[in-house]
């Protein structure tokens, strides 16, 4: 379980096939405390487990299912990546409760200034719009960030300086597309109320 706080950026040092998916080093420092063998890693929103623990980073795997579903099977060496390591009981909640499963992919359509901050419009897959709300909480590329307005699949954000400083988010342009993961306390309410009617 996560909470959509990015704790640092990383990149992609390299990637290579492996069983149909593949295989990630993503060069990166999280401070003092050592990364552990199995723990899971928010990496662009998606809950990945370190496999290698390595002086500059880690390694993971990513299944073709990952690779298909979700913006990771496209990242090329280079490209920076939100990371966040799993929430621990008695960690402050900041953000939402973030399951790192991701539901879809998105599109950044539109973004315009809004005085020190950025005002972005971002195109959702059909079937993941009926769980998105005004002022609810939506994961974008595995940022926290409460959504504006919502108009049929097309929702709206604002980035304030604090999340454009400590993330990518402020450098998409449209036509970029992120990973969208969207309120786990929707998903619930959805399926209960579709299961008294």
């Amino acid at each position: 379980m996560f909470t959509g706080l990015v704790e640092t950026t990383g990149a992609l040092a390299s990637r290579s096939a492996r069983g149909g998916g593949m295989r990630m080093v993503l060069r990166v420092h999280f401070g003092a405390e050592p990364l552990a063998l199995g723990e899971s890693i928010a990496v662009d929103g998606v809950c990945l487990s370190v496999d290698a623990v390595l002086p500059d980073g880690f390694e993971c795997d990513a299944s073709s299912e990952t690779c298909s579903r979700t913006t990771l099977g496209a990242l090329e060496p280079g490209s920076k990546v939100h990371l966040e390591r799993a929430l621990r009981v008695g960690d402050r909640l900041g953000g939402h409760l973030v399951t790192g499963h991701v539901d879809g992919v998105g599109t950044l359509v539109e973004r315009r200034p809004a005085g020190e901050a950025v005002w972005m419009a971002f195109a959702a897959p059909v079937e993941l719009a009926r769980f998105l709300a005004e002022k609810g909480s939506v994961t974008v590329d595995g940022v926290s960030l409460t959504v504006n307005a919502i108009s049929r699949e097309i929702f709206e954000v604002t980035l304030i300086p604090h999340t454009l400083t400590k993330t990518k988010l402020g450098a998409l342009a449209p036509g970029s597309r992120v990973n969208l993961e969207v309120d786990l306390i929707a998903r619930y309410v959805e399926r209960l109320t579709a299961s008294q009617g």
